[in-house]
């Protein structure tokens, strides 16, 4: 397995051939960028011309990780050749579905299960109800093929999302990249670092990812409550207030970020569901310990991978975090990277949602204002 990382940053290419390895020879690329550049079809033209053979996935971010640093307005091209590594791809556009659950079916039937180790996850970011989408995923490939991914971002505007196979780009778009064989080895992990406060509380009421009430009480009025002189900026400073939700017997807390409020109909809806009967407790951002959480979560993912040194290690961490830790935000990818003894390939995107195990040996789930790493070697 050979990586190679150009990068498109203030109007020019960097490091956009290769020396290393002829061209045709990369059979992936792993393209993530800011939305109004991944719009802009002369990009993904540029990097067809440049490496013929691979098949181009593509997301809009709300951040893009290059190496060990965090960038906006950049796009990272990564193009990955495995020497004994099989791939298959599945796409499909939550236009076409009733729900994002049959959408996540779907899609995932399309990848065949024979040998299968691996599947990559790329989402639209809005369109697109994560929890449900995943929860389908899962479902299909159970706990014995590994699922990590994202969901795509659109800085902190929250317009509009992008997912693409080669040139084909549009909104409500999931891809899917399956990895097949047994000289894959692949690690996963993730932390959050949040801090909770204030009681615990149960939802009352709600449908799917919507909420509507908390203890019997408007949920949104009551988030406000707490949100004190940042009520006035919601949306966006949801951001920095996440929810804890414990969703199961096994105390399992996950965490729920803001997409949108409704003021007319007085919720709040939720990159992933918040569901009846869930305790509650809200959030706030600890700054050493977010970065330290990212850390811990390359800690996992290395631990994983039992010896074997990561040749591209891929992070896909909050917008909310890199709303919080602001000019600190390339201090959590340091943080991952000085977990591995060699020097991988680093890439990755700030996200909308980000697909992972919680821990070793289960299914995947959706979550939100975590920094997921996820550990790829051939042996």
């Amino acid at each position: 397995m050979q990586t190679h990382t150009a990068f498109f940053y203030e109007n020019s290419w960097q490091n956009l051939s290769t020396n290393a390895l002829p061209a045709d020879n990369y059979q992936l690329m792993l393209v993530f960028a800011d939305r109004f550049l991944l719009e802009d079809a002369s990009h993904i033209t540029t990097l067809k011309q440049a490496y013929p053979a691979a098949t181009i996935v593509s997301c809009s971010t709300s951040g893009e990780i290059y190496n060990r640093h965090v960038y906006d307005k950049s796009l990272t091209a990564t193009a990955i050749h495995f020497e004994k590594t099989e791939l298959r791809f599945a796409t499909a556009n939550s236009a076409n579905f009733a729900n994002s659950h049959s959408l996540g079916q779907n899609v995932a039937a399309q990848l065949p299960a024979d040998g299968l180790k691996y599947v990559l996850v790329i989402s639209n970011g809005g369109k697109v109800n994560g929890s449900e989408l995943v929860a389908a995923i899962s479902e299909t490939f159970g706990s014995d093929v590994i699922v990590t991914g994202g969901l795509a971002g659109d800085g902190a505007r929250f317009e509009k999302t992008l997912v693409g196979l080669n040139e084909d780009i549009n909104e409500g778009m999931v891809v899917l990249v399956g990895f097949y064989g047994d000289s894959l080895k692949v690690g996963y992990g993730l932390n959050g670092g949040w801090d909770v406060f204030g009681p615990e509380r149960v939802i009352t009421k709600s449908d799917q990812n919507v909420l509507y009430e908390i203890d019997h009480q408007n949920a949104l009025q009551l988030y406000k409550k707490y949100l004190g002189k940042y009520a006035s900026e919601l949306p966006g400073s949801a951001l920095l207030f996440p929810l804890a939700i414990k969703t199961g017997n096994d105390e399992t807390t996950v965490v729920r970020t803001i997409l949108a409020i409704d003021e007319e109909k007085q919720t709040m809806t939720f990159a992933g569901n918040v569901p009846e009967g869930a305790a509650v407790r809200l959030m706030k951002a600890n700054f050493d310990e977010l970065i330290y959480s990212a850390g811990e979560a390359a800690t996992l993912a290395n631990n994983l991978m039992n010896t074997v040194s990561p040749q591209l290690v891929l992070l896909i961490s909050c917008v909310g975090r890199k709303l919080v830790l602001d000019k600190r935000i390339s201090e959590e990818v340091e943080a991952a990277a000085d977990i591995f003894p060699a020097t991988p390939a680093i890439t990755g995107f700030y996200s909308y949602g980000e697909i992972s195990p919680l821990k070793k040996n289960t299914s995947c789930e959706l979550h939100n204002q975590t920094m997921t790493i996820t550990t790829l070697s051939e042996i």
